[in-house]
């Protein structure tokens, strides 16, 4: 990385993989991405039972619908917790222990805790790490701030890299959060101050109100900024659940479902259970003709070890 200084003013330029060694393998399948990784995002931090009465919220709810999950053929769950008085996400440990021990004992998924608090409250790092010391396979590593709706989600440099020197000495593997293209250059440039270690893992969410679009080009642009041996999911929020999912099963990427990214499973029809999302996207994926990865799949894909 190169860094330039002028005045008060210091640029750091980003090391971008060359355009041959860019992520083209993903666009055409390579054999390391042949398998479909399902994660399922269980709860969220926001949605109530007024918005859906599916919606898990209580400890024994989540491992539930996590088991349930894992059962249709999700490889990863994604888990935020509730708080029992004000129904809101909370980083309580006491509340991910019991869950995080269940899931542990009764299945073989993997677990990926989240790091986010509550967007538009956001709490101290120290709470907001806290579920780190659970030592999870995985956590969700928000690589930026933007606004969410009427809310201000900020993922401070401090914050991020804090995070990231916890992730890299507990041995969990980040995945990188992608809300908008800056936040794929601030990954890089964690990358080149070794804050990061590759391969990365990027899970792209678009079409949030504020940030990148569900669309193909803005996919595609992401996917070139990201370098070759990187993995990556894609998460449709909303009315673009589905769409994106498709677009991620298509170009060999993997995918992200669940009532915390969209609450419907088709116009007006509220989805059930996170099962029944899980559900759909295996079935499609099998009648396109691409298999699904178990949890020891996903774990050789990802670098994960166990």
């Amino acid at each position: 990385m190169l860094i330039l200084k002028q005045g008060i003013y210091t640029l750091s330029v980003v090391s971008f993989p060359e355009k041959s060694d860019r992520n083209e393998s993903s666009l055409k399948g390579d054999q390391k991405l042949d398998k479909l990784i399902i994660t399922a995002a269980i709860t969220g931090s926001r949605i109530n039972r007024q918005q859906t009465p599916y919606i898990p919220i209580t400890p024994e709810e989540i491992t539930r619908s996590s088991i349930e999950a894992w059962e249709a053929g999700a490889a990863i769950v994604h888990l935020h917790m509730r708080d029992p008085k004000t129904g809101l996400g909370t980083p309580d440990i006491s509340l991910f222990r019991p869950v995080v021990d269940k899931l542990r004992k009764q299945t073989d998924l993997i677990l990926n805790l989240t790091t986010s608090g509550i967007p538009g409250i956001n709490l101290p790092t120290e709470q907001r790490l806290a579920p780190m010391q659970l030592k999870p396979e995985m956590a969700s590593f928000d690589a930026g701030s933007i606004n969410l709706g009427r809310y201000v989600f900020i993922n401070t440099p401090e914050f991020l890299e804090t995070a990231a020197k916890l992730m890299k000495e507990l041995d969990i593997k980040p995945e990188l959060e992608i809300f908008d293209i800056g936040m794929i250059i601030h990954c890089l440039r964690l990358r080149d101050q070794g804050l990061l270690e590759e391969p990365l893992h990027f899970q792209f969410v678009l079409g949030t109100p504020q940030g990148s679009p569900a669309t193909p080009k803005a996919l595609i642009h992401m996917l070139d900024l990201i370098p070759k041996n990187s993995t990556w999911s894609i998460i449709g929020i909303g009315k673009n659940h589905l769409p994106m999912s498709m677009l991620g099963l298509i170009l060999g990427g993997h995918v992200r479902v669940g009532l915390e990214d969209n609450i419907y499973y088709e116009r007006g029809v509220l989805a059930k259970s996170n099962t029944q999302l899980v559900k759909r996207i295996v079935r499609i994926t099998k009648e396109y003709g691409r298999e699904i990865a178990t949890p020891d799949e996903a774990r050789e894909i990802l670098g994960l070890q166990r």
